[in-house]
C-alpha cells in the first residue's frame, strides 16, 4: 500500500516530530531513487529493444528480442525482489508487446497468430498481476475476429467486422469473468475484472456497429437487420442497468448511460438528421440526461 503524505506540512502542524521528519525523509528518498533507477534501465531496455529491431528489421527479430526481454522480466519477478519490481513490469510488458508483433507479423494476422498472442499476453498478464496486459489480452482476442481501430489525418475509425459474434463472444466473457473475479484474491480480482469490463465495451460497440449496418458478412447478405440491433441493444442496456443499480456497481451504470445516450443520438440523427433543431434538443436532453445521471450517482454513493 503506497500512501502519499506532506512531511512539510505535518511536522509544521507538529504531527510528527523532527526525527521522525527526517526518518520518513530518508525513506521516501530511498524510494523515489530506487523508482528513477527503475525507469531508467527500462527506457535503456526499450531503447535497445527497438534499435536492435530497426537495425535488422524481420519479425523473427521482434520474436527473439521480445522472448529475451519478457524472459528476463519473468526472472525478476520470480526473485521477488520489491525494489526491481516496475523493472520487471517493463520487461515483461515490452517483451509480450514484441513477441506478440512478432507472430502477427509472421504469420500475416491470421486466426492462429491472434490466438496465440492472446494466450500470451494472458498468461503475462496473470503471472505479472497486469492489468494493462489483461486489458490488451481482451483486445487482441477480439482483433482475432476483425476488430480493429485506424487512423487517417485528422480522423479515426473503428472496425467491427462480426458484430453479432462480437456481442455474443464478449458478452459471455464478461459475465463469466465477473463471476470467477468474485472468487479470486484482490490482485487477481483487479485483473479479471480489467477484462471484464474491456469486453463490456466490445459487446456495445458490437451492438452500435449491428444498429447502424446490421450484421452483413462477407457474402454480403444480411442476417441481422440494423433495427433488430437497435432493438436489442436497448433491451440489453436496460436490463444491465436494472442489475447495476440492484447491485450499486456504478462503473456498470455509468458505462451502460453513455452508451445509451450513445445509442440515442445515433438514431436520432439517423432518423431526424442534424439540422439546428435537432441539436438545439439533443443538448437540452443531455443536460437533462447529465443531471439524472449525477442524482443517481449520489444515491448510490449514499447506499454504498
Amino acid at each position: 500500500m503506497k500512501v502519499t503524505l506532506d512531511l512539510d506540512q505535518l511536522l509544521s502542524e507538529g504531527k510528527i516530530t523532527e526525527k521522525e521528519y527526517e526518518k520518513l525523509g530518508d525513506l521516501a528518498a530511498k524510494s523515489t531513487g530506487s523508482l528513477a533507477f527503475n525507469i531508467l534501465i527500462g527506457f535503456g531496455v526499450i531503447a535497445v529493444s527497438g534499435a536492435a529491431l530497426a537495425m535488422i528489421p524481420a519479425s523473427t527479430t521482434a520474436f527473439a528480442i521480445g522472448f529475451f526481454v519478457l524472459f528476463a522480466g519473468l526472472a525478476l519477478r520470480q526473485n521477488d525482489l520489491k525494489q526491481w519490481r516496475l523493472l520487471s513490469n517493463i520487461c515483461i510488458l515490452v517483451g509480450s508487446l514484441m513477441m506478440g508483433g512478432g507472430i502477427v507479423t509472421g504469420f500475416k494476422g491470421s486466426l492462429s497468430s491472434f490466438l496465440t498472442v492472446t494466450a500470451i499476453f494472458t498468461m503475462a498478464a496473470i503471472y505479472a498481476r497486469s492489468v494493462l496486459l489483461a486489458v490488451l489480452a481482451t483486445l487482441t482476442l477480439a482483433a482475432s475476429i476483425g476488430a480493429e481501430t485506424g487512423y487517417f489525418h485528422a480522423g479515426y475509425f473503428l472496425v467491427i467486422r462480426e458484430p453479432t459474434i462480437t456481442v455474443i463472444l464478449f458478452s459471455v466473457l464478461a459475465i463469466g469473468l465477473y463471476q470467477i473475479s468474485r472468487k479470486l484474491s484482490v490482485e487477481y480480482e483487479r485483473i479479471a475484472i480489467a477484462s471484464a469490463r474491456t469486453s463490456v465495451f466490445l459487446v456495445n460497440f458490437g451492438f452500435w456497429v449491428g444498429s447502424l449496418w446490421g450484421d452483413r458478412p462477407d457474402t454480403g447478405k444480411l442476417i441481422i437487420s440494423d433495427s433488430i440491433f437497435a432493438i436489442l441493444w436497448a433491451v440489453a442496456l436496460l436490463a444491465t442497468a436494472i442489475w447495476s443499480w440492484s447491485r450499486n456497481r456504478r462503473w456498470v451504470l455509468n458505462t451502460v448511460a453513455i452508451f445509451a445516450g450513445i445509442h440515442f443520438y445515433t438514431q436520432w440523427f439517423e432518423h431526424l438528421g442534424a439540422s439546428p433543431g435537432t441539436v438545439l434538443v439533443a443538448g437540452l436532453l443531455a443536460l437533462g440526461f447529465a443531471l439524472g445521471l449525477r442524482s443517481i450517482n449520489s444515491k448510490m454513493k449514499v447506499n454504498a
